[in-house]
């Protein structure tokens, strides 16, 4: 039987899902790759894999998308790894350099900026240090483990996660198990087991990760990510997908 074909975010916050994977031996019955969340959506959209754990704006891109697991990567107020970083206050931005690795967060902080801080910063795409702007109305997008620690250096700072609630009064799901294809339910059934254990297990994950001096990374894994499904992330999903295509309008 051809094994089913999964790519899964390389960041942190994913590792109790793969700890789950590997340590029920799930890992030996797919073929799983990690890849930065840009282009872990790019293969499923070109049916690379068949199940990918992708930002959920690339949703929009994949025809008859479903979700096949009870989990996902979400945050119930700040999450602490999905920044704006900036060097002046919101409403001062007049450029908004975004993250080369995302499509969820950028469209995150364009949705803020529209409609909850109703300002509209020049957006600069593919800018060549883009993390490193000291023109005082600049800001920019970053997320993932390249913001732990990064919080301090910067005057202002805006978690997307906690903005979106402040402005929406729900949670936020940044990336979901999608998949593009029918999936047997059985196999999803022994994959949500699999993620469970890795969840159930994080105790164990923790002796494996090598700890930060200016990071908390159990706070991060045991309480700023939110990994279950609730019918309230799912309402933000939708939600968020909506605000994105009133952008294009």
């Amino acid at each position: 039987m051809k094994k089913i074909r999964i790519s899964a975010v390389s960041y942190t916050n994913t590792k109790p899902f793969i700890y789950g994977l590997q340590h029920t031996g799930f890992v030996d019955k797919i073929e799983l790759s990690l890849d930065m969340p840009s282009d872990c959506a790019q293969k499923l959209i070109d049916d690379v894999v068949d199940i990918g754990l992708i930002p959920v704006a690339a949703t929009l891109n994949i025809p008859n998308w479903n979700i096949v697991s009870d989990y996902c990567i979400g945050a119930v107020g700040a999450v602490n790894s999905v920044f704006i970083f900036s060097n002046c206050e919101v409403h001062d931005i007049k450029y908004l350099q975004l993250d080369p690795e995302s499509r969820s967060s950028n469209n995150l902080a364009r949705v803020l900026l529209k409609n909850f801080w109703k300002i509209s910063p020049q957006l600069i795409k593919q800018a060549p240090d883009y993390s490193l702007s000291t023109e005082a109305n600049t800001a920019f997008v970053q997320i993932g483990d390249r913001t732990f620690g990064k919080k301090d250096r910067y005057k202002y700072v805006y978690d997307l996660a906690e903005e979106w609630q402040k402005f929406t009064g729900l949670p936020f799901m940044f990336a979901g198990w999608i998949a593009n294809k029918p999936i047997p339910k059985e196999f999803m059934e022994e994959f949500n087991a699999a993620l469970k254990y890795g969840l159930d297990h994080r105790g164990e994950l923790f002796k494996e990760l090598p700890m930060r001096e200016d990071f908390d990374l159990v706070d991060y894994l045991m309480v700023k990510i939110d990994y279950e499904l609730t019918d309230e992330k799912k309402k933000a999903l939708f939600m968020f997908l909506d605000f994105i295509k009133q952008l294009e309008d």
